[in-house]
Formats: structure tokens, C-alpha cells, sequence
């Protein structure tokens, strides 16, 4: 069970100093038991002292690293069962998957797909990060160490489904300086693949015909000294994969049962068995509940784009409004001397609107100021969106860049045409509509 800030002040030396006095240490002990800080800030603990409260006070889901460099992944760390309690902390990856089995002109094909879906919404890079290359014993042990060496040159974070120790400790021998998973052990090899593993340095994936098998291995894999784990929920079913990742979470985090804290992998590949649409679903249930790495057979940028949608969503402070940079957007090939129109900051205004301006097919230039992430209403009421905000943003950012001097302001905000003109001389301020779907026909009405 977590500690309060009351226990960890008792177990807190005392030093009478200015550093540590009573107060001080009380005011500590409470930020750290609400997780603001990290014990280790304490200038007075005994490393004995450190090494027992960092345990105490640890996140009942381990953290874990994977990959390096820019492919470099945290999973797990999660304190909470659902988003609106706190908020998450580790966002769901998404692997597609490759198998040794499949024909060379196949993987070729796969693997020319993966850089097609690479974009950025709302200041997130949006990409396949990780290759799931799994080993079919059919193929050998030459075929899979192949396919891992040409996977691991994709510059994607890699996820290797093996089970037999030697086969993986040579694949490993190709990639392991890009920090991969290893993903295989299992009651039958855990001790075996546990060597393999902590010999590489890399991140050992734990499976089991059952929660109680797998919890099984955990513990023996613990014992083993071995705490850098992740948890395949199995495929066996679509039902017994669901149950497993809601059970794993629900031990660590409400529980407080550290041998189930760990990060989960779903393999969504074998559960939808080709079915796209199935996988589609399925990748949208466990990047909700509660898949730490999702695996599917492909990933579209037509499946794509909803998935890293809902992934963003689920996965950003809920206390924080999601918000597109402040900038100028030009839509349907516009340049300079095209109409612009402002509205606020607030990712979804943002996305609404712009997805009208591109139906229309008129060319014209997006403005986006800093409304502090509100609605138009919301932040005209809050003094975010105003006249001398917007005037000032005109003024700075965009009358050096654009020579048209037509402005289209929000139907909702109409009362503030008259001071937008009386403070960007020679610009004509108009009343666009109230809403964004009746921007479509004002354009085109504009333009006669």
C-alpha cells in the first residue's frame, strides 16, 4: 500500500537546519506521498533510508524504457485506472508485425508501407514506432536473424516474438544495441530466456496459459533478480486478452500487487486474424484498456489517422486543453494575396474549421492566435480572445507575410469587429458565420 505523507515524515531524518527543520520536512513528506516530488530530493536521507521509501513510494507500475535515441519508448509508470482521476502517463505504441514465415516479396512489400504513415498532428509525431518480427521455426533460425537484421534497419524500436533461446540469443546479437524486447519467456524457458535477456541488457516480455501462470513466472522471474519486465496478455481469445490486461492493471494500480506492475503487450495481429476491421476495434479497445504496446498486422494511414486521434486523446492531461501552435495555415493552395480568417487555439475549433476551409476548396489563410487552448466563446469570456489580442498577433505576426487585408472574425464574436478595424487601419473586418459547417457557402459567396 502506498504511504502517506505522515509515514514518510516519520521515517524522514531530522536534521534541525535550514535545509531540513521539522516544518520543511513535513511540507516534503507530503509533496512526496502526492508524487510532485521525488524522495531522492531529500539532502538528509541514508542511502539504506532511500533505497526502502524509493520502493515505498515508486509508482505501482514500474516504469520501463525500451529503444534508444529518437526510438527511445517509456511504458507503464501508470497511477491511475482511469484518465479522469488523474491523468496517464505513458501513451500506448503501436508495432506492426512481421514474421519469418511470411515470403521475402511480402516483407519487402510490409516494410515498404511502414514510412507512408508519418505525420504530425497538434505538435505529436505520428509514425509506426515499432516492428513486432516474430519467429516461425518452420522458416529456421538463419530466415529470423535475416529479418531481424533488416527490420532492425527501418530505425524503428523492435519487439522480438521468439521462445527458443538460441534462436534468440542470435537475433539479439543483431539488434540489441537498439535496446529491443524480448518477448518469449514463459513457465516452460523463463530461467533461459532470463539469461539470454539479462545478458543483451534488453526488456523481457513474460507470457502464460493463464493469469496464474503468468503471475507465477513473474514472481520466479523476480526472484531471479529480473524486474524489467512486460506482460503479453496472451491471444488465446479476444475475451481472455481484454480480461487479462483489465485484471493485470486493476492488481497493480488498485490492488497495489507489484508482481502484476508491469507494462502490458496485446498482439492485436493474432487476436483479429486478418480481419481489418476486427483489428481496428480491437486496437481501440486495448489503447484504451490497457495496452502498453499494441500489435497489428498493418497499419494504413486510412486506420491511422483515427487510432492516433483516439491514442491522443486518451493520453493528454484532461486538465489541459489540447492546442495547435499559433501561426499562419494556408488551406487549398493559398498564398499571400488570399482572405484569411482567425479563430482560437482550441485543437478541436481548429480541426473543425479547417476541415470546413479544405471542403470549400477556396484559397485562403488560417489564423491561429494564442486564446490559451479555449473555445471561441470561452476565451472571448475570459479575455483570451479580444481585440487587442487579436490586433496584436496581426500586427507581430502576420502583416509582414500576407498583403490581403480582408479578415474574417467568428459570427460569435461579431461585437468586436468594429474595435479590431479601428485598430488594424486599412484591414476590412467580416463576420464570418456562427457556425463552422456554414463556412463553405460564406466563402463562395465572398467570391461571387
Amino acid at each position: 500500500m502506498a504511504l502517506s505523507g505522515i509515514q514518510i515524515f516519520k521515517m524522514t531524518p531530522k536534521t534541525n537546519c535550514k535545509d531540513c527543520g521539522s516544518p520543511t520536512c513535513m511540507a516534503f513528506s507530503m509533496k512526496v506521498a502526492q508524487g510532485a516530488v521525488d524522495i531522492s530530493a531529500c539532502p538528509h536521507m541514508s542511502e539504506e533510508a532511500l533505497a526502502s521509501l524509493s520502493e515505498a513510494t515508486a509508482p505501482p507500475m514500474k516504469t520501463i524504457k525500451v529503444g534508444t535515441g529518437d526510438g527511445e519508448y517509456t511504458l507503464g509508470g501508470e497511477t491511475v485506472l482511469y484518465r479522469h482521476e488523474k491523468t496517464y502517463v505513458s501513451k500506448t505504441r503501436y508495432a506492426v508485425s512481421l514474421c519469418s514465415g511470411m515470403d521475402d516479396a511480402a516483407i519487402e512489400a510490409k516494410l515498404a508501407e511502414i514510412p507512408a504513415v508519418d505525420y504530425e498532428r497538434i505538435g505529436e509525431r505520428m509514425y509506426v514506432e515499432m516492428l513486432y518480427v516474430n519467429y516461425a521455426e518452420e522458416a529456421g533460425q538463419d530466415k529470423y536473424v535475416a529479418l531481424v537484421e533488416k527490420a532492425n534497419a527501418a530505425g524503428r524500436t523492435l519487439v522480438l516474438g521468439c521462445k527458443d533461446p538460441e534462436v534468440a540469443k542470435a537475433a539479439l546479437a543483431v539488434c540489441k544495441d537498439g535496446k529491443p524486447v524480448l518477448n518469449g519467456a514463459d513457465a516452460s524457458n523463463y530461467e533461459a530466456m532470463n539469461a539470454v535477456a539479462a545478458e543483451a541488457g534488453v526488456v523481457l516480455g513474460v507470457t502464460g496459459a493463464d493469469l496464474n501462470e503468468l503471475y507465477d513466472t513473474v514472481a520466479a522471474l523476480e526472484k531471479l533478480g529480473n524486474k524489467n519486465l512486460i506482460l503479453d496478455v496472451g491471444c488465446a481469445s479476444v475475451k481472455d486478452a481484454f480480461a487479462a490486461a483489465v485484471q493485470i492493471r486493476r492488481a497493480a494500480v488498485k490492488d497495489q500487487d507489484r508482481t502484476f506492475g508491469y507494462p502490458s503487450l496485446v498482439n492485436v495481429a493474432k487476436l483479429a486474424q486478418g480481419d481489418k476491421y476486427l483489428q481496428q476495434a480491437l486496437v481501440s479497445l486495448f489503447t484504451m484498456k490497457y495496452g502498453s504496446i499494441v500489435v497489428m498486422e498493418e497499419l494504413g494511414y486510412a486506420e491511422a489517422l483515427p487510432l492516433f486521434g483516439l491514442r491522443q486523446n486518451v493520453f493528454t492531461d484532461p486538465q489541459k486543453p489540447m492546442k495547435v501552435e499559433p501561426g499562419i495555415y494556408p488551406i487549398n493552395g493559398a498564398d499571400e494575396n488570399s482572405v484569411c480568417l482567425t479563430t482560437v487555439d482550441f485543437a478541436l475549433t481548429y480541426f473543425i474549421v479547417s476541415g470546413e476551409l479544405e471542403r470549400s476548396g477556396v484559397p485562403c489563410n488560417l489564423l491561429i492566435s494564442d486564446a490559451g487552448g479555449l473555445s471561441v466563446l470561452t476565451a472571448w469570456a475570459a479575455g483570451k480572445l479580444s481585440s487587442t489580442s487579436v490586433a496584436k498577433f496581426i500586427t507581430e505576426q502576420v502583416e509582414d507575410k500576407i498583403k490581403c487585408r480582408k479578415l474574417v472574425i467568428p459570427g460569435k464574436v461579431a461585437v468586436l469587429k468594429g474595435d479590431i478595424e479601428a485598430k488594424l487601419p486599412g484591414w476590412e473586418v467580416i463576420v464570418g458565420p456562427l457556425e463552422a459547417v456554414q463556412l463553405v457557402k460564406f466563402l463562395k459567396d465572398m467570391q461571387g
